[in-house]
Formats: C-alpha cells, structure tokens, sequence
C-alpha cells in the first residue's frame, strides 16, 4: 500500500493562497476486484491558479500514475512519490488537471476498503477518507479549506450497488460483459474527506420523509438485522428537530446510512453517505436499551456533522473540535429532545465524559482547541478531549447564554459560512452578537487550556451535627495550573428509609484555589454532600468521609440517575487516583450497582468494576472477583427474564466466573443446559461465554474451531480472533502476536488479536512481549496508516505488566528521542501502569 503524503498545515495554507478549486469529476473501474488488488482511476479537477506560471502538487497515493495532462500537456510523471505527490509547474489562471492512475484496494480501513464475506463470497467496497486518504483513490488537493463539486461515475459489475454523496443520475448495463456504469450528479461544494463510494451487492431499504429519500444498507447476508424501523424512526427524529432549530435544511436530496464491514470507527459523516459501524451497531443477537440509544446516539451525531462540519467545515484540523465537539453535544441534546431516549445526558456523563476525563489525565493530555502541525499528529486527537470533554463545554456554554441565543448564534453561522470554511472566531462572534455577552475569556479558559480541575467538599461539623464551615477547593494539575470558574449546584442528601432524599440544592460560583459556602453555615449535615450536582461543569469530584460511606452502602438509594452517576464517575476518578481502594469499589459494585434500574449506568459500571481488579492488591484479586461474580450471578438472577439487565448481568457474571462450578455453570449454557429463563444464548454471547471458558483452560482452542463451524460469518471471525488470542497458551501467545505485527494482517484481525492478548491474569505469558511491542511501535509507524499505527500503540500495550521492572523499561524507551505521534500511545499506557500500581499499593494496606 503506497504512503500517503503528509500535509503541513504551512503547505495547506500556501496552496490555499494559490489555488481556488472548481471541480472534479472522478472515474473509478471497480470491475476487476476479484482478479487483482487494484482499480483504475481517472481524475479531472478543473481549478485557477492567482500566480499563473507557479508550481504546485496534488496528492495521489497510488501504485503508479498511467499518465497526467495540465491543460493537454503531458505533465513529467518520472519522478512520481506518493509521499510528496505528483507536482505541476507552469500553472494557468485557469487550468484542468488529468491524472490516470492505478490505485490499490486497501484492508485496513481507510481509502477504499474491500473486504469479502465469508458466507456469500461476495465482495464489499466502502470509503474512508478522513483525515486524509482521498488521495488513496482519486488525486485531489486533500486538505478541508480547498472545496469543490464532485462528479463521480463508477464502473462495477452489473449485480451491484453504488452509493455516492449524490444520487444516481444515470445507471447503464452492458450486458456482453455484465457490467454496470453508475453515474451521479454533481454535488454541492464539500470538502475531499467527506466524499464517499460504496460499492457491492448491498442490500437496500428506502423511505421519504420530509421530501428527503432516506436509504439504509447492509451486507445481504446481514438484510434479518437491518431493522429499518428503528433506525429511521431515529432519522426521521433528528431530521425534525435540526430542522426545527438549525435554522438551514439539511441540503442534499437523499440520506444514506450504511453499514460498513471491518469498519475501524464508530460512524463517518461523509456528505448524504454516512458509513456505520456494522460490527458495532447492527445488531444480530438480543440487545439492551444501552446498545439501542448507543446506536441512536451514532445516527444523530453524524447527522448534525451535516451542519457541523459538512456543510460549514474547518479551514484546518486545528478546529477539529468545532466539527466533533458540537456533534457530540448536539446528538444527545437531540437525543434528550427528540428521541426515547431522555436520559441521554446521564449516559453522556457515565460512557463519554469519562472518556474525556481520563484523557485530561494523561501525560499527553491538550487543550480541546488544539495546533495541528500536520495530517498525521491529528490522527491521535481523535480522542476523549476532542469529543466528550469539548461536548462538556459546550454544555456549559448553553447554560451560561441560554439555549435559545445559542441557537440564535448557531443559525446566523450555518447561513453565513454555509459551503464554506470557517474559524472558531467566526462562530463565536455569531455567539457573542446573539447572546450579549463577551465570551472570549470563557472560551481561552476552557479551550485553550489543558487538564481537568479537581473540587473537593472540606467540612467541619459541631458537636450538634451542623457544619461550622463548607469550603470547595479546586485543585488543578501542576503541568495545567489553570483555576476556571465553575458554576456548580451542590445537593444535601438524607437518608430517608429506603431513600436518598434531596433535602436542598444551591448554585455557586467556584473560583481560584478555596472557595467558601457560607450558606450552609450552621446548617445540619447531610448523609450526602454532592458537589456539581446536575452535572452542570466539567470536573472530577470528590466526596467527604461521610458522603463517602453513605455513596458506598446507598448509591441506587438516589432517585436520580443523572446524581447517581456522578457519585459512579467520583468514585472510578478517586480509585484511578488511589483515593479509594478496589476493594471498596468492588463493594460499592456488590452493592449499590446490583440495585441499579439505569441500564446505562448499569453497562458502563459493570466495566468499571472488571477495570478495578487491576487496582487490587494481587493477594486480594481472586477474593474480589468471587465477591464480584457471585453478587452478578444474584443480580442475574433476580432480572426479568428476557430483559436487557439479565442479559448485562450474565455477561458480568460469565466475565467474572473463576470457580469450577461457575466455570461448569457458564459451560453448561453452550449446550443449552441450566440456561435462566429468557436469557437468549444467541450468537454474540455465546461467543463471549466461549472467550470466558478459554481464557481459563476450562476449554481448549478447539472450541473456538467447532464454534466457527456454527458461526462462519464476517463477525464470527472477528470474534473468534479474540478468543484464539486468550488462550491461555505460550504457543497461541506468539501466533495472537504474530497477526498483530505483521503489516499484512486486515484490520479486523489485528484490532481484535490485540483485544484479547493482554489479559489480566495473563502476565507471565505476556511478559515476554514487552521488548517487542516497544521495538514494534516506530516500525509500525512507519509500515501502517498512521490510523492503524495509534490503534497498534495503544491496544497492543502490555496492560497486564503491572511492576516497577516494567515501569523502568517504558522510561528507558520514553527517554529516546522519538517523534511526539509515536510516543503517545506508550506514555499513556505508562501512565496507566503507574496509577494501578499506586491503586495495588493502595488496596494492599
């Protein structure tokens, strides 16, 4: 696979200064898939020139160029390098640019991903061009701020389907040699790395709503699961009300959403063509509401990326926030507004905010509104900071100016900037003239600088049981000394019964370092003081001693899911700081959790929970894990049969069996022995019973051969890589890590090999791949997209090596000089090292 050229942000801005793009109209055969790994592309971009006689380059990563013409001249192909791209001198004021070239199918997820399924033998096509890989299958200027129409037409076998941005104008068969031309009408003005080409016998469902053709595709040996309903139910919703509020129409005449096989994302807005996770979001075994709104919360975001991003886009990946930060925002505001799903911020603080926190902690931690140098350092932002802590802070601003000029500011910037490029300047000041109120202070404090502020409750109580004095304190990172202002709600508790009941709320401003409460001077002290009740700012929280003990025993005592999740995320901030052991964790698991009705909650803490045994002293990890399954097993047994909590918790339980009579209890479900009433041993968990009973030795690696007999499908190889690389084996060690280094491997096989290799009860045969996951990390980089090399050094981490040896050989690598792109994934994971290795200390007095 050809490298793709690196762009500098100075290049990108040099050849925007230059050129100013017209068009490109782009022809791709796509008919000789099966007889080698390659296709023909012919590109006409049609573009002026403000310096007639200057020198230029366009990206094209091909495997070589046929031939190219600047305005009918032959233009010098013999010193062709796809990592600096082909260059054109003698530039026109207006020129037409032809480039014929050889591109290469790729299996790694980006640029023009092919994959073929395993039950039919048929073969799948999808794009994915971000950050940029357009250039893998067309030669274009791939940079956001150079924007154009695109025409494309596609060449394909005659049983087909071909999904563009734009829908078809024309469809003509050639019947002598069963042969199809797609041609589609010209879009509107967009960016390269949102152009997209889908192509295969795709299964297909339509639908109108709103004067808009809505179209939903799948692989055919998937169509039983498409389940069209439930995901143009959502549609329809998120089309209703971002029309309703955004002030443009969504632009294009049609909407297709496909799912997209061995896909390395969870979704990509590509313009009218939005490509979908199949492996994550289509589901074909029973599923929970978490799964459900996780999946409603997917669609909506990449809908409101036709605003955000599509249809007003980033002049460069500095702002790359202003396209992921504000679709995360707005798909679960759309979802709490629009959808069944109104307990969406809940789920945001318990799955995404914590992504963000965590990331805010990390040694590579940036500010949401971040430089990019380059197309290659963006591709490790793509990150918690980018999408849930921005999202958080735009939360805020809503609060701070009100949802309605908010929205006010919003439609001024789609209608003026639509088609076009624009700043974060230029959406602020549309804020600022809806609102009245200077927000640039607001925006330097909390975009433009880095890590997360820590409030802390300090109490003194009388002897009569009334506090003396309340006082917050904010403590904040020495790398990141930056005290915010942060508007919280703090909520007294009382035990009452079987209740926690809300005695009082108050807002507060928290500023600098201490900052005193004096209304609750002399007021009696609750069973529980939450600080950011409402989850109102961006922060870790933390509990005094008594709010501590009372979050412990009666967490699911709380009426609120929004306040019960908040002591969750206080609780997993203070194990991951060694504030809490994992043995209290566990048993606020055993406990409260057990109790839970919010399944939302309920799926994020259970991994919460399996996460702490990292963090237990290793004397005390097998004691917990029997506290943790039998308390799963309880809670299992205590669910509605056929509901989603009795599904969440077999999973947790099977996870968690270590014993032989669990171990027999799980084993005995593959056969359909002892199963609970309801519990549907489908697919998808009998895979992950079959990965628990391997893991352990209680079955061998033939197992996973007879259940791949059963299961011949794409997401039935997916998963049995994960299985074959838990066993617990040194010989299935080397081949697992084999699969994952070697350049050739398909996406799919590596990320799932590198999901079940490290192991927590697998060190001793992990420890050996140590030196060699270090060695590997620059290798990869420079072998793999740059995408797939972040995935190999962050997944690959031997997370089971938890030592101080391990600690000192990470800082001998760290301490050679390497580019900051490499180094991230392996800081991050010391990092993470480090802090259960002070949660072991912990746990252990």
């Amino acid at each position: 696979m050809p490298s793709t050229h690196i762009l500098t942000r100075d290049e990108a801005e040099r050849r925007a200064a230059l050129l100013s793009v017209d068009s490109y109209t782009v022809e791709l055969d796509l008919t000789g898939h099966e007889r080698g790994d390659t296709f023909g592309s012919r590109t006409a971009v049609v573009f002026s020139c403000t310096e007639p006689g200057a020198e230029t380059f366009i990206e094209i990563a091909a495997e070589r160029i046929e031939d190219a013409f600047l305005n009918g001249e032959p233009v010098d192909i013999t010193g062709f390098d796809p990592k600096a791209g082909l260059r054109i001198t003698g530039l026109a004021a207006e020129n037409e640019l032809i480039v014929n070239a050889i591109c290469a199918y790729s299996t790694d997820g980006q640029g023009l991903h092919r994959m073929t399924d395993p039950v039919d033998k048929e073969t799948y096509l999808y794009s994915q061009f971000e950050v940029a890989d357009a250039q893998r299958v067309y030669a274009c200027f791939d940079q956001p701020d150079l924007k154009a129409s695109f025409t494309f037409q596609v060449r394909t076998p005659q049983h087909w389907t071909v999904i563009s941005n734009m829908p078809a104008a024309s469809e003509t068969e050639i019947e002598a040699i069963r042969t199809k031309v797609t041609l589609f009408e010209t879009s509107v003005r967009m960016s390269p790395y949102i152009t997209a080409i889908c192509a295969g016998p795709y299964y297909g469902v339509h639908e109108v709503h709103d004067g808009i053709d809505m179209g939903l595709y799948c692989r055919q040996s998937m169509k039983d699961y498409l389940d069209p309903e439930g995901v143009f139910e959502v549609t329809r919703q998120g089309f209703d009300h971002f029309h309703a509020n955004f002030g443009v129409r969504y632009p294009l005449p049609k909407y297709d959403q496909v799912f997209a096989p061995e896909y390395n994302f969870g979704a990509m807005e590509n313009f009218g063509c939005i490509t979908i996770a199949e492996a994550s979001f289509l589901f074909r075994s029973q599923v929970t509401d978490f799964e459900l709104e996780q999946r409603a919360n997917v669609i909506l975001h990449e809908m409101a990326h036709m605003w955000f991003g599509d249809l007003v886009t980033m002049r460069w990946w500095d702002d790359l926030w202003l396209n992921e930060s504000f679709a995360e925002w707005a798909s679960h505001w759309a979802n709490v507004e629009a959808t069944r799903f109104d307990g969406a911020w809940t789920t945001f603080l318990s799955a995404r905010k914590n992504w963000g926190y965590g990331a805010d902690q990390q040694p590579t931690t940036h500010p949401v509104y971040t430089a990019a140098g380059d197309t290659e350092e963006i591709q490790a932002n793509f990150d918690g900071i980018t999408y849930s802590k921005g999202a958080s802070i735009l939360k805020q601003l809503v609060a701070y100016v009100g949802i309605d000029p908010f929205l006010a500011g919003l439609r001024a910037y789609f209608s003026k900037h639509q088609f076009k490029n624009a700043v974060f300047a230029d959406l602020l000041g549309e804020l600022e003239a809806a609102s009245g109120k200077e927000l640039k202070d607001f925006a330097d404090t909390w975009l433009r600088t880095a890590g997360v502020s820590t409030l802390r409750p300090e109490v003194a109580v009388d002897a009569d049981g009334n506090y003396t004095s309340v006082t917050v304190l904010q403590e904040v990172p020495a790398e990141h000394p930056t005290h915010r202002t942060h508007r919280i709600a703090i909520g007294l508790y009382d035990l009452d019964g079987d209740a926690l009941v809300r005695r009082d709320r108050i807002e507060v401003d928290v500023t600098g370092a201490a900052t005193g409460i004096p209304a609750l001077a002399g007021v009696k002290q609750p069973d529980l003081l939450l600080l950011n009740d409402d989850d109102l700012t961006y922060a870790k929280l933390r509990l005094d001693e008594r709010s501590l003990a009372t979050a412990v025993a009666h967490t699911s005592a709380l009426p609120d899911s929004l306040a019960r999740a908040l002591i969750w995320a206080a609780a997993w901030d203070m194990l991951r700081d060694a504030e809490l052991t994992a043995t209290q964790f566990v048993a606020l698991g055993t406990g409260s959790l057990t109790a839970e009705d919010d399944i939302n909650i309920v799926t994020v803490a259970q991994r919460q929970v399996a996460g702490a045994l990292a963090y237990a002293a290793p004397e005390h990890r097998a004691d917990l894990r029997e506290q943790w399954a039998q308390a799963a097993k309880a809670a299992m047994d205590a669910a509605a049969p056929g509901s989603g909590p009795q599904r969440s918790w077999a999973k947790a339980y099977a996870s968690a069996s270590r014993s032989e009579a669990d171990l027999a209890r799980v084993a005995g479900w593959l056969e359909g022995a002892d199963v609970p009433e309801g519990l549907a041993v489908d697919a998808d968990l009998r895979w992950a019973l079959l990965t628990v009973l391997v893991a352990t030795g209680t079955l061998g690696e033939d197992a996973i051969d007879a259940e791949l007999d059963r299961d011949s499908t794409a997401d039935g190889k997916r998963l049995s890589f994960i299985a074959r690389a838990v066993v617990p084996t040194a010989e299935a060690k080397q081949r697992a890590w084999e699969r994952i280094t070697d350049p050739s491997t398909e996406n799919y096989v590596r990320r799932s090999s590198m999901l079940g290799f490290s192991t927590l009860d697998q060190a001793d045969l992990v420890r050996p791949y140590l030196k060699p996951y270090l060695d590997a990390v620059p290798e990869l980089w420079e072998k793999l997209g740059a995408q797939q090399a972040v995935e190999y050094s962050k997944y690959a981490f031997p997370s089971s090596l938890i030592d101080e040896e391990t600690l000192a050989v990470l800082d001998a690598w760290l301490a050679e000089d390497r580019p900051a792109p490499i180094r991230r994934g392996v800081a991050e994971g010391r990092a993470d090292t480090a802090r259960a290795l002070r949660g072991q200390a912990l746990d252990a007095q």
